[in-house]
Order: structure tokens, then sequence, then C-alpha cells
């Protein structure tokens, strides 16, 4: 069982930066697969970033160059940060963890955070 728990979410200005974090509690094996997930109001859950232990790192369209994923070898917590911050970026961020390996579809991931809210606003 794995136990994930989210922080950092904050109200941030148009370009300003912030990091968010997911603290992993379990085992997280080296074949799973970390990501981060956002979701906003009346929008479907959609795919941010996500990592492999090995080290490969992918990034949605929306978010590559200035988001950046990252997580500690002893596999204890992952990190999102987030440079150039625009509204649309306004979303809960949720750190989620597949035992089945890379994907960018909600379904395949077995344990998820609660979400911490970011939302991006002048």
């Amino acid at each position: 069982q794995v136990e994930l728990k989210e922080s950092g979410g904050d109200l941030v200005q148009p370009g300003r930066s912030l990091k968010v974090s997911c603290t992993i509690n379990g085992r997280a094996y080296s074949s799973s697969f970390l990501a981060w997930f956002r979701q906003a109001p009346g929008k479907e859950r959609e795919f941010v970033a996500g990592l492999r232990w090995s080290g490969n790192k992918y990034y949605s369209d929306s978010v590559k160059g200035r988001f950046t994923i990252s997580a500690d070898s002893a596999r204890t917590a992952a990190h999102l940060q987030m440079n150039s911050l625009i509204p649309e970026d306004t979303a809960v961020y949720y750190c989620a963890l597949s035992r089945t390996g890379y994907s960018r579809i909600p379904k395949d991931f077995h344990y998820w955070g609660q979400g911490t809210q970011v939302t991006v606003s002048s």
C-alpha cells in the first residue's frame, strides 16, 4: 500500500513560480511510474508530468519548458517546479502512482493524493 500527500499549493501571480511536493509513504517499486495530474473546474483530469525511477521524464505540451518534475532517489518524495505560471495553470494538482509503468491515463494509476490547489491570478 502506498499513501501520497501533496503540499505547497498557493495563490500566485502570473509569471511567478511555485513548487508543489508529494510525500510518498510506502514502497514505490522501481517498475512504478509517478506522475502529476491536474484538474480545473468543469474539466477532465489531465496529465501534466511523469517520471520513471530510472530517470526518464515526460511532460504535456502545455507545460513543457516551464515545469520540471523531480524525485529523490529514496522514492520518498516528488516535486513539481512550476515556472512562468499562467492563469490556465489554475487547478487542483494531484500526485499519482501507477504500479504498471508509464501511462498518461488517470485510470491506469492505482494511488492518488488528495490534491493541492494552485491558483494563478493577479
